[in-house]
């Protein structure tokens, strides 16, 4: 057991109500092997758990889940965790499951009524995935529904930054003749214009497929529509085209470009169709469009979740990429660059339980998305019609 108080010492930033004569019991956190179509990435690095594991919790990983990224069972062994050979193993001893993606059938129905599970969970691109969680009455915490003080989504930021990125490679191949598209090079060359670049959505994902679209020499726009953003882009893409999306028809831009990325985000709401099926028509043909929306619904009517063994399917003759996991690609530099953000917010769980956590702060309660039995994101409730309550009343 650990006394509040003397933790208090070392975290001073908690909220004065959970100091009151409050004892901590250690946390079994559980690591599950992931079971998405080719996800490498996993939940904790073996630094990961050893920071855990020096605050007094157990922690148990499953045999092989980290072998993806590039961490050897030993690895963890060293950190001072517990190797189980099954999930089951891990679901059934573990209080705090840890994962990466949003969990599959067969994991939802091991959760229990007294279990706490902390990923992405991207509710609003799966009613069913809703229903199962509500179901098992577990306690579930999204990564990317958890904000902070600069109004951002911290969590979400480096998988966002990854996947932006990678939109514009996997962008790239998918335009080769081989790959079934246009047959052009994004940067074109000494004797040939570059290809076009159409990215939707100015946010983090947008960014960062700007920085790399920017870097192969495409000829970008960027469709953007907070006026603050836009100025911010414009000074960071001078020679780039920066739009405000609320003053253009995107039916009289489509045609001129070859590659168009959908990057549009409203945190853990489902995004908002910019390009519909009738688009496509205005497309040219074998151009291609990546959905980096995808796991929230999808930004194009046409835009049906991918994997990276299948990546692309066409519609009328357009290429669309919409893997719902995309940074699983690079899953080494996905799981470091994940962890390195959640683990104060796993150890701060583990450390205080899920009600002295929620109450730690707004930020962190913006987090919870299902809490025993019931639906406390009022995005999702509204999207699909399910009883809402107000996560503040829970408690």
């Amino acid at each position: 057991m650990i006394l509040l108080v003397d933790y208090r010492k070392q975290k001073k930033n908690i909220d004065a109500f959970s100091l009151k004569n409050k004892y901590i019991s250690d946390m079994i956190i559980g690591v599950p092997k992931e079971i998405k179509n080719n996800e490498f990435r996993v939940g904790l690095t073996p630094s990961s758990t050893k920071s855990l594991i020096d605050e007094n919790h157990s922690v148990l990983i499953e045999k092989n889940a980290g072998v993806g990224s590039g961490f050897e069972d030993i690895d963890y062994i060293e950190a001072g965790a517990e190797i189980c050979k099954t999930p089951e193993d891990i679901f059934k001893k573990s209080k705090l499951i840890i994962k990466v993606k949003e969990p599959q059938l067969i994991e939802t129905e091991k959760l229990r009524s007294d279990q706490i599970i902390f990923t992405y969970l991207h509710l609003a691109s799966s009613r069913d995935l809703t229903n199962q969680l509500i179901k098992s009455g577990c306690s579930a915490i999204a990564y990317e529904t958890i904000s902070s003080e600069k109004n951002d989504l911290p969590l979400l930021t480096p998988m966002s930054e990854i996947a932006g990125r990678l939109s514009v490679q996997a962008g790239a191949k998918c335009l080769e003749s081989h790959a079934g598209g246009i047959g052009v090079l994004l940067s074109g060359s000494s004797y040939s214009e570059p290809a076009k670049t159409l990215i939707i959505g100015g946010g983090v994902v947008g960014y960062n497929a700007a920085i790399i679209a920017h870097g192969m020499k495409s000829d970008i726009t960027i469709l953007e529509k907070s006026s603050t953003r836009i100025e911010f882009l414009k000074k960071e893409f001078p020679n780039s085209n920066i739009l405000n999306i609320d003053n253009i028809e995107i039916e009289k831009i489509l045609p001129k470009f070859d590659l168009v990325i959908g990057a549009v985000l409203i945190p853990g709401a489902q995004a908002p169709k910019i390009i519909k099926k009738d688009h496509l028509k205005l497309m040219k043909k074998r151009s291609v469009l990546v959905d980096v929306a995808i796991d929230q619904g999808g930004c194009f009517e046409t835009s049906m979740a991918t994997t990276h063994q299948d990546p692309t399917y066409k519609v009328d003759e357009i290429i669309h990429y919409c893997v719902a996991n995309m940074p699983g690609a690079v899953p080494r530099t996905s799981t470091i660059s994940l962890n390195s953000v959640t683990l104060p917010y796993i150890i701060k769980l583990a450390n205080l339980g899920i009600k002295d956590f929620c109450y730690n702060s707004n930020h962190y309660l913006r987090g919870l998305n299902i809490h025993q039995g019931k639906l406390t994101y009022k995005a999702v409730a509204n999207l699909f019609d399910i009883p809402y309550i107000d996560p503040q009343k829970i408690f």
